[in-house]
């Protein structure tokens, strides 16, 4: 009955976020510009899936607290954390984002505790993206 339609995200610069999220197979469906242009709201697609990234831009936006930048001091705090893009190789991914100029060479693969290997990743405004692989069976 229910499927993941999106995940809403407020960035400082469109066009910059826009570019980093191709790099992760994301392009760019819709697009929305107040007439004031005071806000834009963006839809981006994942590759064949129905998921959508959207992104909100204002023209005065607020900075996030640096708690949100690294999961160790975020997870405390009530709110959402970050998401996650599901990956068949967490090692091919790794080499694609090293590739891509996302990652470093020596990022650590962390094997999760609820069964997940995972890396997390920074969108251009700090935003935590998990890139996980999970094989676990439902």
């Amino acid at each position: 009955m229910y499927s993941i339609h999106h995940v809403a995200l407020s960035v400082a610069d469109r066009k910059q976020s826009i570019r980093f999220y191709q790099k992760l197979d994301f392009q760019e469906v819709h697009f929305w510009e107040a007439d004031d242009k005071s806000l834009t709201i963006t839809h981006l697609k994942l590759g064949d899936s129905d998921f959508i990234l959207e992104l909100f831009c204002f023209a005065s936006p607020q900075p996030a607290p640096n708690s949100i930048q690294a999961t160790a001091t975020d997870l405390p705090i009530i709110g959402t954390k970050h998401f996650g893009l599901k990956v068949d190789s967490i090692e091919a991914a790794r080499d694609d984002l090293e590739e891509k100029g996302i990652v470093e060479p020596d990022i650590q693969i962390t094997q999760g505790r609820t069964g997940p290997r995972y890396f997390f990743i920074e969108d251009p405004d700090g935003i935590l993206v998990e890139i996980a692989e999970d094989k676990r069976e439902f």
